[in-house]
């Protein structure tokens, strides 16, 4: 290798999104896809996504628009939840139907680009805790049926990720894996149908070798993997062994018992994107110090000891979760609001 080429693989970014990004965590407030699309599109050029927009009834939410992924498995709406069927029916279909839809709308306002594309589905564990056999118990509670739930939605995203390659070839893709009842299932504190009790807590081997395989969906496919958490007790350690990429977190949870656990994490490669802005809002005048949203993390970076100049590749900005609950105004503030906050912590590092 000559030292052309020695320099440009010493100044190539660690992940492929680059320094200074920023990004939402999924949802979208309302049911028009053309308009939340437009928006997530035009406002974020390193790592942009495709939103999910649970307003618009069953099968758009997180958990049914997954359920619609699985590969042999399919699920149909209860009073309770969702629910294992037999066969496809209206409810996978609408789930499907919705999926179609926006990723033809992905497809048309992503004519030419080059960069970074996050794609969300909910993770093995969570998906485990959400699902309900046909007894009316959660997944959670059969390992078998976690092991061929982990199967399924395996060779759903495999289908999924082909898919998105397809549609935008220029792009590259970005896996997220939403876990938010991962710290959950793994102390036991998942309810069962009854309420009374709590399903038994999930081995941390046994949970991180199903994610093991989720995430080794995303790389066979050249695609990094985030697991995104909005709950308190991430685990970190486990993720990172488990092969993730990156951790999204809410950092308003975190406290100094996680701070060897986020070095180690930064130190290792592991990107962070941090959630420093209310997922939920009316006035969009509210965000105006892009600088003092994420004076906290430049905080954390000092209190850790890292190097000032490993922030901005570190750090991916995000709202604290979702902004499914926000009005169409603020959501659209809170984008722009994320992109200048990351801007400037790489132009003011300290």
């Amino acid at each position: 290798m000559n030292d052309t080429a020695n320099d440009d693989a010493a100044n190539a970014p660690r992940h492929p999104w680059g320094p200074a990004a920023a990004t939402g965590i999924g949802s979208m407030p309302g049911e028009d896809i053309r308009e939340s699309v437009r928006t997530v599109t035009g406002s974020l050029e390193s790592l942009t996504y495709l939103p999910e927009l649970p307003a618009r009834g069953p099968g758009a939410d997180m958990t049914g628009r997954t359920a619609g992924l699985l590969a042999e498995l399919y699920v149909h709406l209860e009073p309770s939840g969702w629910r294992i069927s037999d066969r496809p029916g209206r409810d996978t279909r609408r789930a499907r139907a919705w999926l179609r839809e926006d990723l033809d709308t992905l497809e048309e306002f992503t004519q030419g680009y080059r960069g970074a594309l996050k794609i969300s589905a909910v993770g093995p564990w969570t998906l485990a805790a959400a699902l309900e056999r046909r007894t009316g118990e959660a997944m959670l509670g059969d390992a078998g049926a976690c092991r061929d739930l982990t199967a399924s939605l395996a060779e759903g995203l495999r289908g999924h990720l082909a898919e998105v390659r397809r549609r935008v070839p220029g792009a590259r893709p970005v896996l997220q894996l939403d876990e938010p009842s991962l710290a959950a299932v793994l102390h036991g504190a998942v309810p069962t149908a009854s309420g009374y009790r709590t399903h038994r807590a999930v081995d941390r081997a046994v949970a991180e070798g199903a994610l093991r395989e989720l995430i080794a969906v995303g790389h066979d496919a050249g695609a990094p993997v985030v697991v995104h958490s909005c709950a308190p007790g991430v685990p970190l350690p486990l993720l990172r062994r488990a092969g993730a990429d990156g951790v999204s977190l809410d950092f308003s949870l975190l406290t100094e018992r996680e701070d060897e656990a986020i070095g180690e994490a930064a130190e290792g490669g592991t990107a962070l994107f941090l959630g420093v802005l209310p997922g939920t809002g009316e006035r969009a005048a509210e965000l105006s110090d892009p600088a003092g949203t994420v004076s906290g993390v430049r905080s954390l970076w000092r209190r850790l000891g890292l190097s000032p100049g490993l922030l901005s590749e570190s750090v991916v900005i995000t709202p604290t979760c979702g902004l499914a609950g926000a009005s169409p105004a603020y959501a659209r503030a809170a984008l722009a609001h994320c992109v200048r906050a990351a801007r400037s912590l790489a132009d003011n590092p300290e």
